[in-house]
């Protein structure tokens, strides 16, 4: 059973180390946001959403770069509700739902005997990540390459190429590119620059990165990837993890323990992670590069998503996020 929240107070609470790490410098700005399963929510923003090439206030609406948390808001959730809808299995392989992977070694390949639940829960042999954009920008090329790329074995990690891979197998169930896939109010793979929080200036692109995805993989996919790619603000995030709270019980894929920290698309609670010691075991939760992240308690009926622009203007800089996460996530607990 879960316990009532009270989403004003959490908010506010959790702003206080949002705020302290503002005003110290760590970060440029952020967007705090905590709702409830009845759709209860509170937001605090500050800062700015863009430092350079000029300063721009940050706002409750400010549209975010999300990053990896593309994987479980997005392409997890599509996934699912193609298992959902009977259409696909998460015990089906790669080689099922993508027939020309590895199509010169169709009866050895490895990657083809992956299930699509390995992907989605990180427990396959494919590495992290790969500099896959200095082969080249053509989408079509690139998704080519990395389909007949033999990759190197190695122990199972959280992998980028393992949601990359599941991203083309939701374009060929559904016929339809990433791009053009249906997506909830707030979020989208093409914003309006003006709305969005600046990210990294990129020294390969070279400019600052606003409006376009901050991840060079996604972008040289064309903007939209499995792993990344994904725009919102913090209110669509909110819807998103209100209807997630109310609609999904236990178990659930999302909720169920695959390995250790994981379970399909999601992160679960572990010693450090990043939704702090304060949450209850029936949460959920994942981070994206830039600075964003969500968390679902479905023992407290809450969720809080945390969107900072903290690589602007530069990764190479130590904005203190991973404490910052947990000392958000322990404030808005009451932790």
């Amino acid at each position: 059973m879960s316990v009532s929240i009270d989403v004003t107070k959490a908010c506010a609470n959790g702003f206080v180390p949002l705020r302290a790490a503002i005003e110290a410098g760590r970060i440029p700005g952020g967007v705090l946001g905590v709702v409830d399963a009845s759709d209860r929510r509170a937001l605090h923003h500050a800062g700015r959403a863009q430092c350079a090439p000029e300063s721009l206030p940050m706002r409750a609406d400010t549209v975010f770069d999300l990053a990896s948390l593309t994987k479980p808001v997005f392409t997890t959730t599509a996934l699912l509700a193609q298992v959902a809808a009977g259409r696909i299995s998460l015990e089906d392989t790669l080689g099922q739902l993508i027939p020309d992977l590895r199509q010169y070694d169709i009866d050895t390949a490895p990657e083809r005997r992956l299930t699509l639940q390995a992907c989605l829960a990180h427990q396959t042999h494919l590495p992290a990540v790969e500099p896959l954009y200095t082969y080249g920008q053509s989408p079509a090329t690139l998704r080519a390459f990395i389909l007949q790329r033999v990759w190197p074995v190695g122990p199972a990690v959280y992998s980028d190429i393992n949601f990359l891979l599941a991203g083309i197998a939701l374009e060929r169930i559904t016929g339809r590119s990433l791009a053009e896939q249906p997506l909830a109010d707030g979020f989208s793979f093409c914003p309006d620059p003006a709305h969005c929080a600046a990210t990294e200036f990129c020294t390969w692109r070279g400019r600052v990165m606003r409006g376009e995805v901050h991840d060079e993989n996604a972008f040289a996919f064309g903007g939209a990837a499995g792993h990344a790619g994904l725009f919102g603000t913090a209110d669509a995030l909110l819807d998103f993890a209100a209807r997630t709270l109310h609609d999904t019980p236990d178990p659930a894929p999302i909720r169920r323990r695959i390995h250790a920290d994981r379970s399909i698309g999601w992160q679960l609670p572990s010693p450090g992670w990043s939704g702090s010691d304060a949450c209850s075991q029936a949460t959920i939760g994942h981070t994206g590069f830039t600075g964003t992240g969500l968390w679902l308690d479905f023992g407290r009926g809450c969720a809080w998503t945390l969107l900072t622009n903290r690589v602007h203007p530069s990764r190479h800089a130590d904005s203190g996020i991973a404490g910052l996460r947990r000392a958000v996530g322990e404030a808005v607990l009451g932790g």
